[in-house]
């Protein structure tokens, strides 16, 4: 079973999935700002299917922080943007959120998927 968040990371330059990613979770605190975080690796399809533990889809900001600038030193090459952070909101207890990045080394782009 997914997770109620899940993400998917593909590598422009290299048409390939970013497998191996570092990825956290920041979920909403009392204030309904991200606080308490969760984290994971993208998987060999660099997607994030279950977080290193459970979590309640809650109402408030949720924030997707990727460490994009060490996964791209990893393999040698050159980054702009040494974290990319996606904060969106859950409201009305929606079953489940999936959120992609579309990702190069100078710029990225990210959307509501299914």
């Amino acid at each position: 079973m997914k997770a109620p968040i899940t993400t998917h990371v593909l590598d422009l330059q290299t048409g390939r999935p970013a497998v191996g990613l570092a990825v956290e979770l920041l979920l909403p605190g009392a204030d309904a700002a991200p606080s308490a975080k969760v984290s994971a690796l993208t998987d060999g399809d660099g997607r994030i299917d279950q977080w290193s533990d459970r979590f309640e889809l809650g109402d408030g900001s949720h924030r997707l922080r990727f460490a994009t600038g060490p996964w791209f030193a990893q393999q040698g090459r050159d980054a702009f943007y040494p974290t990319v952070s996606v904060t969106f909101r859950v409201a009305g207890q929606r079953a489940h959120y999936h959120v992609p990045l579309l990702l190069s080394p100078y710029g990225y782009s990210t959307y509501r998927g299914s």
